[in-house]
């Protein structure tokens, strides 16, 4: 079997990485990519699943940390999403325990209608490391009381870090640039790239990491694309980098703006910054304006523009052919989440990878399962903009009119009147995700589920009042965020 990965950067690196470990030398594997067309990089936050990535590749976090750039990341501050002064925190690990077996939030619930408790961050540790800047390890924790932790890295760096690690694994790369491929005309299959010198890189299965390009699985085989714009209107960004302010923060921050929101990503050594806008409510070079005058250190770049439609292929996967990353489709990175949906897309893949043909009823169920998590991910995202009290812009008077997906309507209508977080298939995000963004975008259960009402009085507060101190003590105890990553990269 040969298979030819046609782009660089963090998608086909990510996966010339995961063949060269999963398969070794039993696959011929050629990654083609143009050092004149630059990577996109704006995946520089990661979420938590990461780690089992690097874990099947047998990568060290201390060599990622030196390497990369890399800050630790324990979860996404949102800043005037509600309304103008209001921020809230989604953090990546559970709130307390689950007790009796039924959701820990249930009990919350219970605590604030008695107490009038307001703030469930107390029971999340997390939430309390971001607000103290702390991080530390996780090797020694607590079975229930575990840091999650994920990445901001530089994109580029990261790529140049999957490159060294899938070359000397046999993964062979070519410099060249694509000018159409083909196909057989039989079956469809893609046979070759075409590059312009004249060179022909045959291959049987073809990964498509061309970015928004879609050189394969859109120009190629003509897959339609499907557009999310009239859920998620946002069709720009603009990027620069800017000196660092202090010491890295352990969390991205994402602010809502008067046409869209601001990123800020911690490195080592800078800043990633970005704001992603609307067009039609501001243009690239007021946005530009306004992401300058709002950094927090002197900028080291020009601004870089970006142009996107949200959406993705009706099919990852067409013929002999599979799309990575952007080539697949766009979700805004407003919840991290586009090196994750490579990383979701490998994982199947190499569960079904193919021996010699690629079977379509294989392929078809590759690509409902892809699908439904594009859905979910949209509908998360959808719920930030919709769920706002915000009407100071056009812009947010228009969000709050968006369409509201069936699906989403019915999660957000059952947790306001039972207290319930619905799970569907191929959730990426799951209960902790969702009661952090419904309750932070104020939406407030009327009730919770009757289960928790079944422990004793005495007993139920005993039970949130320690749970509350060990999160503490656990959280005071950890070092902060500058020497942890201190530490890590002088680990061997």
């Amino acid at each position: 079997m040969k298979v030819v990965i046609l782009g660089g950067g963090t998608a086909g690196w990510m996966a010339a990485a995961c063949l060269a470990r999963v398969y070794g030398r039993t696959l011929d594997v050629t990654l083609v990519e143009s050092e004149a067309i630059g990577a996109v990089g704006v995946g520089e936050a990661t979420i938590p699943m990461i780690n089992l990535f690097h874990q099947i590749l047998g990568v060290s976090e201390s060599d990622l940390v030196r390497e990369a750039d890399a800050t630790f990341k324990l979860g996404i501050e949102f800043a005037d999403w509600l309304r103008p002064g209001h921020a809230y925190l989604h953090p990546f690990g559970a709130y307390g325990v689950n007790m009796e077996g039924l959701g820990f939030h249930h009990y919350w619930l219970r605590l604030a209608a008695q107490q009038k408790a307001q703030d469930y961050g107390l029971f999340n540790m997390e939430t309390l490391a971001i607000r103290s800047g702390r991080c530390g390890p996780t090797q020694t924790d607590l079975p229930n009381i575990k840091l999650n932790k994920a990445y901001h890295f530089d994109a580029s760096l990261y790529a140049a870090f999957l490159r060294r690690y899938a070359e000397t694994r046999g993964v062979a790369r070519v410099e060249g640039r694509v000018e159409g491929a083909e196909k057989d005309a039989m079956s469809g299959d893609v046979l070759a790239l075409n590059l312009n010198d004249g060179r022909r890189v045959s291959g049987d299965l073809f990964l498509d990491c061309s970015g928004f390009a879609a050189l394969l699985i859109g120009k190629t085989l003509e897959v339609p694309f499907e557009d999310w714009s009239a859920w998620l209107p946002c069709n720009r960004a603009v990027a620069v980098g800017c000196a660092t302010d202090g010491p890295p923060t352990p969390f991205t921050r994402a602010t809502a703006r008067e046409a869209g929101w601001q990123w800020r990503i911690p490195l080592q050594s800078r800043l990633g910054n970005g704001y992603v806008f609307c067009d039609a409510f501001l243009s690239e070079d007021e946005a530009a304006d306004k992401l300058l005058s709002r950094l927090d250190g002197a900028s080291l770049t020009d601004p870089r523009v970006l142009t996107f439609t949200t959406g993705r292929r009706a099919r990852g996967w067409e013929k002999n052919v599979v799309a990575l990353g952007l080539a697949a489709g766009f979700l805004e990175p407003l919840e991290s989440t586009s090196i994750h949906l490579v990383q979701s897309a490998l994982s199947r893949l190499m569960a079904v990878f193919p021996r010699e043909r690629v079977n379509p009823l294989i392929r078809d169920k590759f690509n409902a399962e892809m699908n439904a998590e594009y859905g979910h991910i949209r509908d998360f995202l959808v719920a930030h903009y919709t769920l706002t009290e915000r009407d100071d812009t056009p812009f947010w008077r228009h969000c709050r009119n968006l369409p509201v997906p069936d699906s989403l309507k019915m999660r957000i209508d059952i947790f306001r009147d039972e207290g319930l977080l619905v799970e569907f298939p191929y959730d990426l995000f799951k209960e902790t995700s969702w009661f952090s963004v419904l309750m932070g975008q104020g939406v407030r259960p009327q009730t919770y589920h009757p289960l928790a009402d079944a422990l004793a009085p005495e007993d139920f507060l005993n039970r949130m009042q320690s749970l509350r101190r060990m999160i503490a003590t656990r959280a005071a105890g950890l070092p902060t965020h500058a020497a942890y990553i201190d530490k890590v990269k002088e680990t061997a």
